[in-house]
């Protein structure tokens, strides 16, 4: 497969919820938490779809909401690449823990579905040309200059670092922007 992933996890202790009730404090709450309990680790892999060009949304001006306007619809899918990827993250996190030592290791696949990412990417791709993209190199909408996109709308695709830094990048680049045009009467 193309590209990297990486994983975030975390531990936990087991029946850690009966340790929260409102009776829970004191000497006898900080002396129940003291011995060990069952803990667990999880780890969730992180990989980078590919900008397919067949990856997009629309207007579906046949189904429209309660007032009228278009919906939009989603019509994006994982393909073998990142299915790969995600096959090699699951083994990749299985051999990790074994050779750590872990025991009672557990391995899920939860299907990925498209919009439901923390960060999803694409739908207002930045480019030069209004014909293949959405935005300019400011993440200002080709057809209606006073608009600005600086969320991952812009990005056609992300590794797998968490892209908000670049986010806050692109919104103080376009805040400058948008700054100067507005001092030029430009919109």
């Amino acid at each position: 497969f193309l590209r990297g992933y990486g994983y975030q996890g975390g531990g936990s202790r087991g029946a850690w919820k009966n340790y929260s009730k409102e009776s829970a404090y004191g000497v006898n709450f900080k002396n129940s938490i003291l011995e060990p309990g069952k803990w667990g680790i999880s780890l969730g892999g992180f990989g980078e779809i590919l900008p397919y060009h067949d990856n997009k949304m629309t207007l579906d001006y046949k189904k429209t909401d309660k007032w009228g306007l278009p919906t939009l619809t989603f019509d994006a899918t994982i393909r073998e690449n990142e299915i790969n990827m995600r096959k090699d993250m699951r083994q990749q996190a299985i051999e990790m823990l074994d050779k750590a030592g872990f025991k009672n290791i557990n391995s899920y696949n939860i299907d990925y579905i498209m919009g439901h990412g923390i960060h999803e990417m694409g739908t207002a791709r930045m480019g030069h040309d209004p014909k293949t993209s959405v935005l300019n190199k400011n993440n200002q909408l080709h057809e209606v200059p006073n608009v600005y996109v600086t969320d991952g709308a812009a990005m056609t695709s992300s590794g797998c670092t968490n892209p908000s830094i670049t986010y806050m990048a692109l919104t103080a680049r376009a805040a400058n922007h948008a700054v100067e045009e507005l001092k030029k009467m430009n919109i």
